[in-house]
């Protein structure tokens, strides 16, 4: 049976709290846990002690059998010093798209034609006055 230790969802709607729990990684993300690790409330500041829970002792004993932590729990465990995260890198995030390239491109083609188009009228002043 293949673990995850993951986060479901309570909380009403507009007002997530998160229960960190060990499941099955079939199960639904808001069905059927093994066990309760702690909780997770992003609502509050991000140093309040409180914003995080975690029954540490019960996440080393899962991890140590071999469960796998989502990113957002990978993080939690990295800070409470279970884990060691990676930091991940992806250059191509900042990359703009096809559409926001050719629109760029276009507005820099404006630009430069009435760039031109302001040049040229002082160019034949200065040649009529030669």
């Amino acid at each position: 049976m293949a673990l995850k230790i993951r986060l479901a969802r309570a909380g009403t709607k507009k007002r997530p709290f998160y229960h960190i729990v060990v499941a099955d990684a079939r199960s639904p993300r808001d069905g059927r846990f093994i066990e309760k690790l702690g909780t997770y409330n992003p609502l509050l500041n991000k140093d309040a002690e409180n914003r995080v829970v975690l029954n540490t002792e019960r996440a080393q004993h899962w991890l140590s059998v071999g469960a796998q932590a989502t990113d957002r729990v990978e993080r939690f465990l990295d800070a409470a010093g279970l884990l060691k995260r990676e930091a991940r890198n992806n250059p191509e995030k900042a990359v703009p798209g096809a559409k926001a390239t050719e629109r760029a491109e276009a507005r820099a083609a404006a630009a430069a034609a009435a760039e031109e188009a302001k040049n040229a009228p002082a160019e034949a002043a200065e040649e009529a006055s030669a």
